[in-house]
């Protein structure tokens, strides 16, 4: 089953997934939305996107219900997000030399996290990495660029997940 991401305008930063006939609020970028992506702009990508595979948090979770490829976790994970390394926008081990966002947070934002295929088939320098389905914070702030949805609504999320599915990701309306 496929996502659609809506939102009311390009700087909008909370937005509306729809999935199956449900409807789930969801936060956004700091930036809002747009149709060209770079590196730390806080900005969520306009497009249609695979799902690549759930990663969870074994450690404060049971593995959720989904039809995607689950992957526990593991505590030296990260994502590399230095546009001039080679490993740039992947999964990386800890400690790394270049710049990366370590998976294991002290908060609950990656407990459970989709990987969106953005930027990754192939990668461009610059274009922005790690942008993910993940919890929204409590404060229901604005994500770096991802989707953030409250805890109950992606694991509900995940239970109509296929490794078919795609997130759309709208222009706000003309």
């Amino acid at each position: 089953m496929n996502i659609i991401v809506q939102t009311s305008s390009w700087d909008a930063t909370v937005g509306v997934l729809f999935i199956g006939g449900a409807r789930y609020d969801c936060t956004l970028g700091r930036g809002g939305v747009t149709l060209e992506k770079t590196e730390g702009d806080g900005k969520t990508p306009v497009g249609t996107y695979p799902l690549r595979q759930l990663i969870y948090r074994a450690d404060r979770m049971a593995q959720p219900q989904t039809g995607l490829p689950a992957e526990i976790l593991a505590a030296d994970t990260g994502w590399c997000e230095d546009a001039s390394h080679a490993d740039y926008n992947t999964k990386v081990t800890l400690p790394h030399p270049a710049v990366c966002d370590r998976m294991t947070r002290d908060d609950h934002l990656y407990d459970m996290t989709v990987v969106i295929g953005y930027n990754d088939a192939p990668v461009v320098a610059g274009r922005g990495s790690a942008i993910f389905m993940h919890l929204a914070r409590e404060e229901w702030t604005p994500t770096a660029g991802c989707v953030g949805l409250k805890r109950g609504d992606l694991i509900e999320v995940l239970k109509h997940l296929t490794p078919d599915s795609h997130i759309t990701i709208l222009p706000p309306p003309a």
